[in-house]
């Protein structure tokens, strides 16, 4: 559906030259000796310097009918321009992009929104836009309005319009006017929780009916909850491209300051705990001992936390583990099964995560501490601190059965299983 050859982008950023902090005498005496130069024109354009900035840079991938994309990537990394481009809203500098089909692109609040039109004109004005016949639109309308649920406001000005509502009546026409290619950036993040989850999973039918998904997002659970690939930009060069799992892992370890598979807090300015008990570190390991986020379904890991007792009390501490897919699905949470009152010190906490146990994929952790003695109390609890990919051989080696292929799932036990024959 769609193919980008070495796109590249160019702008010219003007800068303007520092001046030094000048005294009042420093002006006049500055006034004088450059009095002849008053009239001169090419001494004020001295004054600012222009510098090349490539947003993207060779830039080439393609992408099939039904995929759902996930474009990630920092902050400058070149996203948004990309999106730009492909909606054919900014002109490449060099480079070839072939698209077929239909694109409705969402790329901010109200895009594509006259604001003095009401929201049904709004609808119709869009469509149009979209090519598509006002028959078409009206097919649609009614299931539109329901989608982004503003009946009561339907024939106000969009000016009128909240930020929410605007978001979602937006992103219902460019969902529901039926394009070839889905474009959406970063736009969910107005809206709220419910509304997110309604529109990943219209943007998932979307996909099933054979039409194509590119979505921007910074949150790497709803990448990966929503789409099956994805393309990691740095400074507007693609590092990586592939499997959705693959690509958030390299993101997060993109950072040379920040490891998926450990942190430490002794190394930072905030303190994570209360007054009782303060986390020091967690981090996860693999069989081999090696702290890495990419463990295999065939090998044991360890989740290890490290925490510091800062004085006596009467609390049991309780270190406990919550484990939550890609999605934001708890998988399960996991906690010491023996507790008592320690002394002061430094403790570490390990679980285990047996093989074939977690399906392939990207999973995150949260490390905590509770304890019982006066009510729940939670000392601290890091969400989604750590994260790690397991990864699995999907062309069938290691599998006894021989099947080749991704299965479904969050858990994957090799359980006992008992095969005789009764007649």
């Amino acid at each position: 559906m769609i193919r980008v050859e070495n796109l590249s982008k160019k702008y010219m950023i003007g800068h303007q030259k520092q001046e030094r902090y000048t005294a009042l005498r420093d002006v006049l005496s500055d006034k004088v000796k450059g009095l002849g130069n008053f009239f001169n024109r090419h001494a004020q354009k001295q004054d600012e310097a222009f510098e090349e900035f490539w947003a993207l840079k060779d830039v080439s991938f393609e992408i099939k009918q039904g995929d759902r994309v996930g474009i990630i990537g920092r902050n400058g990394a070149g996203k948004s321009t990309l999106l730009k481009i492909l909606s054919r809203i900014t002109e490449p500098t060099s480079g070839k992009i072939s698209i077929k089909g239909r694109v409705s692109s969402l790329l901010e609040v109200g895009t594509g929104f006259h604001p003095e039109l009401t929201g049904r004109e709004n609808v119709f004005l869009n469509g149009a836009v979209l090519g598509m016949e006002q028959i078409e639109i009206k097919r649609k309308f009614d299931e539109i309005v329901t989608f982004a649920e503003v009946e009561k406001f339907l024939d106000t000005p969009v000016k009128r319009y909240s930020s929410g509502m605007y978001v979602r009546l937006a992103f219902a026409v460019a969902a529901h006017l039926e394009p070839e290619i889905l474009i959406v950036d970063e736009v969910l993040a107005v809206g709220d929780a419910q509304f997110q989850k309604k529109c990943l999973g219209k943007m998932k039918d979307v996909s099933g009916e054979g039409r194509t998904v590119i979505f921007v997002s910074h949150s790497m659970p709803t990448i990966t909850s929503l789409c099956s690939k994805a393309v990691l930009l740095e400074k507007g060069k693609i590092v990586s491209q592939g499997n959705v799992s693959d690509i958030v892992m390299n993101y997060y370890a993109s950072d040379g300051n920040f490891s998926p598979a450990s942190v430490t807090y002794a190394e930072r300015d905030r303190p994570v705990g209360d007054e009782y008990v303060r986390m020091l570190s967690g981090c996860i390991v693999n069989s081999s001992g090696e702290i890495t986020p990419e463990i295999s379904i065939n090998e044991n890991a360890k989740i290890v936390l490290k925490y510091q007792i800062l004085q006596d009390s009467n609390y049991k501490f309780l270190p406990n583990f919550h484990f939550y897919t890609a999605d934001g699905t708890c998988a399960f949470i996991t906690s010491v099964e023996k507790i008592e009152i320690l002394p002061m010190g430094i403790y570490e906490a390990e679980c285990v995560l047996p093989m074939n146990f977690l399906n392939e994929g990207a999973y995150f952790v949260g490390l905590a501490i509770s304890s019982f003695e006066s009510g729940v109390r939670i000392h601290f609890y890091e969400q989604n601190i750590l994260s790690f990919n397991i990864k699995d051989a999907l062309d069938g080696v290691g599998r006894s059965h021989g099947y080749v292929g991704r299965v479904p799932g969050v858990v994957r036990p090799q359980l006992n299983w008992n095969l005789v024959k009764v007649s």
